[in-house]
């Protein structure tokens, strides 16, 4: 039996300096269309997103000083830039560190939330929409297991792993994709209860 190739996939890990700069939603929201959509021009993305040109090109300059984009060489001339995602995936140390670099984790972390939500609701909204195949596939799902903190860190690596490696099997973001390939998502959240959410007796 043939291995699927796994391809590799870019990831970063920015510094508080870095991750204070992403957290701006408008920032996020551009990052995330050139890396599921692929590249575009400040314009296009302005166009996109209901903004003016001159208040993209700001926020693509910073996520570009800051390395999360970079231009497309391939595209564009002098008079219309285009720009690209760098990596695939951002990674952040929600679970190391104080002060700075705690802060700047849970500012990314809400604002991160905050668009994982957005694309929820969407989804759920589309659903009507989807074919019979693709409504099969999709779910809103939660599961609530009794763990220590240990077999939680296991459990939550486990899941991670294979969806690391269901990405490395597929096609690239951006497309194009084979006939039948659509870009899924799966977002993953995993936390102990809050005690506010406890009932108490």
């Amino acid at each position: 039996m043939t291995r699927t190739h796994l391809r590799e996939i870019r990831q970063v890990t920015p510094d508080p300096t870095a991750l204070k700069a992403l957290v701006h939603p408008v920032r996020l929201q551009i990052l995330g269309l050139l890396r599921l959509d692929g590249p575009a021009t400040a314009s296009g993305l302005a166009a996109r997103l209901g903004l003016n040109s001159g208040a993209t090109s700001y926020h693509l300059r910073q996520l570009a000083h800051h390395g999360f984009i970079v231009e497309d060489a391939e595209r564009g001339n002098a008079r219309d830039r285009w720009w690209r995602a760098a990596h695939e995936s951002t990674s952040f140390g929600a679970d190391t560190g104080d002060g700075e670099a705690l802060e700047a984790g849970m500012a990314f972390g809400q604002a991160a939330l905050n668009w994982q939500i957005m694309q929820m609701q969407s989804a759920l909204r589309n659903h009507v929409n989807l074919t019979p195949e693709w409504r099969k596939a999709s779910t809103v799902s939660d599961y609530y297991i009794p763990l220590t903190a240990a077999k939680a860190e296991a459990l939550v690596k486990k899941l991670q792993d294979v969806l690391w490696e269901a990405m490395q099997s597929a096609p690239p973001m951006g497309g194009p994709y084979p006939d039948g390939v659509e870009p899924f998502a799966i977002i993953l959240h995993g936390f102990p209860r809050p005690p506010e959410e406890k009932g108490t007796s």
